[in-house]
């Protein structure tokens, strides 16, 4: 096999469409929500570099041991597109971990004491302990997993806010800087909501292998139809989160009416209406895709508060 599919292997194994969500969303906080407030800020440009970049290298590396972890379930699930085994090796994908894991940890520790925050260093390393914890252990224990890997996705972006608001906190500014921070929580809930809806429909979509390999997943333990019902019932929190936020927030604006309608709460509509009939691993693929395209609608909404509010 050549260098050039060996490298595309690699990208497909950190996930690299995932990667590039993070870095979207940390970058729309950044530089359109921050910025467009001009509200107090911490980090430079270089510092901001720094906290994507390990942010983003421990969510590859939560990658990477989820899929050498999943080995033998991907055999069943996925027997066409095993990447550990068939194209990389198990030793490379470990060396890969290990690089990613340490670079990460390191780069968010050197940050926590450029702004003298030494403590939030520890952020970096639990995140990378449960994310390792969640794919050799939490994933088989019934809901705790999908509940902490959608925890995580949500810190992703309360880091932001951690690491660019809180330092610079006066009595002055407080007002300020807890609306916006106000502001990542509801998009921190949100994303957790959705990814634990998408978590759900993954072990819809991957119960074969997962009842091969012992675990005690949603649907594993309550049956498919069952776990459709649950999956409608959670999703109709985002979706009547998103209606209140509209409402309460965004109405004066036509523009964020007809965007959050069309692009939010219509497919959030539409995966509600087909969970209900959802059977084959060919609808969950299509209704996680969904969730996932929903997510990266509710990102860009990040880079429009400049146009909408200001």
């Amino acid at each position: 096999m050549n260098d050039k599919s060996t490298l595309t292997a690699f990208f497909k194994l950190v996930r690299y469409q995932n990667l590039l969500m993070i870095i979207l969303m940390q970058v729309l906080i950044k530089y359109g929500l921050f910025n467009s407030f001009r509200i107090s800020i911490t980090l430079s440009d270089l510092g901001f570099l720094m906290l994507c970049l390990s942010t983003v290298c421990i969510a590859a590396a939560g990658n990477v041991i989820n899929d050498i972890n999943d080995v033998e379930t991907d055999k069943i699930n996925k027997p066409s597109h095993n990447l550990i085994g068939d194209v990389i090796t198990l030793k490379s994908a470990n060396t890969l971990y290990l690089i990613l894991s340490i670079l990460g940890v390191g780069i968010g520790f050197y940050l926590s004491n450029l702004i003298g925050k030494p403590g939030f260093s520890a952020i970096f390393i639990v995140i990378s302990a449960l994310l390792y914890l969640y794919a050799t252990y939490l994933k088989q224990i019934l809901i705790a997993g999908n509940v902490v890997i959608s925890v995580l996705v949500a810190f992703s972006i309360l880091i932001i806010g951690l690491y660019d608001l809180l330092p610079v906190i006066t009595p002055e500014n407080q007002q300020t800087q807890s609306t916006i921070f106000s502001v990542l929580l509801d998009y921190a809930l949100f994303a957790f909501l959705l990814n634990w809806l998408r978590e759900m429909v993954k072990d819809q979509e991957d119960i074969r292998g997962d009842y091969n390999a012992g675990r005690n997943t949603l649907p594993i333990a309550i049956g498919a139809s069952r776990t459709n019902v649950v999956i409608f019932a959670i999703g109709l929190l985002p979706l009547t989160a998103v209606i209140f936020y509209l409402y309460e927030y965004l109405f004066e604006s036509l523009y964020a009416v007809l965007y959050t309608l069309l692009f939010i709460v219509a497919p959030l509509l539409y995966f509600l209406i087909n969970i209900w009939t959802a059977k084959t691993v060919k609808d969950y693929k299509t209704l996680s895709l969904l969730l996932k395209l929903i997510m990266l609608m509710g990102i860009i909404t990040l880079g429009l508060y400049q146009f909408i509010l200001l």
